[in-house]
């Protein structure tokens, strides 16, 4: 708080109500300003920093495949839009704070994918027609001040990100994006942001940016050979004493790498892919990190640098737009120069504000194209396809998605060590409400068969591995005698060590083959671990140690529902694609679902190696 004291800069506690308001409700939190030791107490000013991140090409608080409002368990709100209310209301509390800078803007990356917004965009009316993509409109609007390249940049080819990067009025930065043959930086690696401060000499901010080495397997056909990515720690060490000799004051980093040291790409990188706090704590002369690609809500982390002693503040704002990272950093006057003496970070939520006019307005055309085309027929459908039944039957459905798995997985597989092997996929009943219709389709009608944003990996397993992971998934079912019928939730569900409360549907997996049927039968009377019978793989029976390829979402193969064996395998794919958006772009392709290609029966379930019968 302002105690009065001329020494001390804190947040004062009364400024215009709007912006008090939205603040308040959004979950600010005042801090006193840094006050020194008693005795000497100079001059402390605030700096503060807003940031976002992995706001993967949401605008508007919509879900275009539900046609509605979005919506989750946790009642978040998300889009640029709303991001942009909080903006305006920290900059107008700040605006009237005395001898206070304006605050600075950032991004951590992953920018330009994940909604059909960003892929009309760079699909269906690509960006490099002369079209200005509506995040960087977006970005623009709000007055961004640089942002950091993510993985998923890079998803839709180097001319698309390139003119993205020519739309924005800001730098997009990547220090450890770097030439192929050179080594050199191919995106500017910093920015210096000479900010002023009243009466005082100005503050120089540099923002580093660094991206995601796994950019080099995720989008090696983008890449390969005219881009490399240096380590996280390796390219920091390199560049933020070349950022403090250029004359900055303060040290920001937008890494688009989660905090806490991990790789979902085990050793086929020497560096890791999550290595945030390892920056912090190992590379000197980093004030404050806006970190990205975790997807997580990380409001403050303090750690020590191991070679300074020096604090650095981290931060993580979910995704989507659903919060606002907003880092003060409280600097003093030490020698002349400014120093960080104070650091602090929180998150505001943007489910408590409304969506900024100006933003809706400048973009609502665009998003009404595009809520046109996730509506309008891309494809036909020879007949109907439901999921209703999938918890206990193989059904044509869950068959569709297989097939669009182990096809995309087959594919890249050619002309590697593994493109002999067969391939097999795995699908789960995640929405029972889910069906494609006979005659036309739309985006809305494939996506709902899929309602995650799910990742297509692929692994590889043995014979023996493939009858663990069945036998676990075999589990759902409660066990039953007798060829009934049984009502559904007699059969399915079943309460486990794992899942007091019920298997949910998620955690179920049917699995198939591309080229040639996997087929087995689940005895569910007897008790689970012992249920998988004729287990065959082209008419022949699997042998413990046949190798398979299997094509998995990275939901599955990070642990979720904690499958045996998937988590530990060789990943040997990894695209970073979106299993749903695979799905779409095979019937824009093709014009077609036609079930007789894909659906065969290959399992089913058995009472003591009888069919049985279940209803809904």
């Amino acid at each position: 708080m302002d105690n009065g004291d001329s020494s001390t800069i804190g947040r004062r506690t009364v400024i215009g109500g709007a912006a008090a308001t939205a603040l308040a409700a959004a979950g600010f939190q005042a801090v006193p300003a840094y006050a020194g030791t008693p005795g000497h107490q100079p001059k402390t000013i605030r700096l503060s920093v807003m940031g976002t991140t992995d706001l993967h090409g949401n605008v508007f608080n919509w879900d275009y495949f539900k046609n509605a409002e979005y919506d989750d368990t946790a009642h978040n709100d998300i889009g640029l839009a709303k991001i942009s209310t909080l903006v305006k209301a920290v900059r107008e509390r700040i605006a009237a704070e005395r001898r206070t800078p304006a605050p600075l803007m950032l991004d951590a990356g992953d920018t330009i994918q994940g909604t059909p917004l960003a892929y009309y965009f760079a699909k269906i009316q690509p960006i490099t027609g002369g079209h200005v993509h509506p995040m960087a409109a977006a970005m623009n609007a709000i007055g961004y001040d640089a942002a950091a390249l993510g993985n998923h940049e890079f998803n839709y080819g180097l001319d698309i990100l390139r003119k993205f990067q020519q739309q924005l009025k800001f730098p997009l930065l990547g220090a450890n994006a770097q030439d192929w043959s050179t080594g050199l930086p191919v995106f500017p690696p910093y920015v210096l942001k000479r900010v002023h401060v009243p009466g005082e000499r100005p503050i120089t901010v540099g923002i580093l940016g660094l991206t995601n080495p796994g950019i080099a397997i995720w989008d090696k056909a983008n890449v390969e050979n005219k881009i490399k990515f240096g380590g996280i720690v390796e390219l920091a060490k390199l560049w933020v004493p070349r950022v403090r000799a250029a004359g900055a004051d303060v040290v920001i980093v937008a890494a688009h790498s989660g905090m806490d040291l991990s790789s979902s790409y085990g050793d086929a990188l020497p560096v890791p892919e999550n290595a945030s706090v390892l920056m912090a704590e190992t590379v000197p002369g980093i004030d404050a990190v806006l970190v990205g690609h975790a997807h997580l809500e990380i409001p403050e982390r303090l750690v020590t640098n191991k070679v300074t002693g020096q604090q650095v503040v981290l931060t993580e704002p979910l995704k989507w737009g659903m919060r606002l990272s907003l880092i003060d950093l409280d600097l003093q006057k030490q020698h002349g120069c400014w120093k960080v003496v104070g650091r602090h970070s929180q998150v505001l939520n943007a489910n408590t504000v409304e969506a900024d006019p100006h933003v809706i307005s400048l973009l609502q055309a665009d998003h009404d194209k595009v809520i046109g085309y996730v509506n309008a027929k891309i494809g036909t459908c020879t007949e109907a396809m439901s999921a209703a039944t999938a918890p206990w039957e193989d059904t044509a459905a869950l068959d569709f998605v297989n097939f669009i798995q182990a096809d995309a997985v087959s594919k890249a597989l050619a002309g590697t060590p593994q493109a002999a092997l067969p391939v097999l996929a795995i699908a789960a009943p995640f929405n029972r409400a889910a069906a494609i219709p006979a005659g036309d389709v739309s985006v809305r009608d494939v996506a709902g068969l899929y309602i995650f944003d799910n990742t297509l990996l692929a692994v590889t397993m043995t014979g023996a591995q493939i009858t663990d992971y069945l036998e676990f998934s075999a589990s759902y079912f409660k066990q039953v005698s007798g060829p009934g019928p049984f009502q559904a939730d007699q059969v399915t569900n079943a309460v486990t060590p794992t899942a007091p409360n019920g298997t949910p549907d998620y955690n179920y997996d049917i699995m198939g083959g591309l080229t040639k049927p996997l087929a087995y039968t689940i005895d569910i009377a007897k008790p689970a671990g012992s249920r998988i019978t004729g287990l065959t793989y082209g008419g022949a029976p699997v042998t413990a140690d046949q190798q398979f390829v299997v094509a998995v979402n990275n939901y599955r193969q990070s642990g979720g529902g904690n499958f045996p064996h998937v988590k530990t395998a060789p990943v040997v794919y990894n695209r970073q694609v979106e299993i749903r958006q695979l799905m779409i772009d095979y019937v824009t392709a093709t014009g077609e679902v036609n079930p007789s290609t894909f659906h065969t029966t290959d399992w089913s379930l058995t009472s003591n190696g009888a069919p049985i019968v279940v209803t809904a």
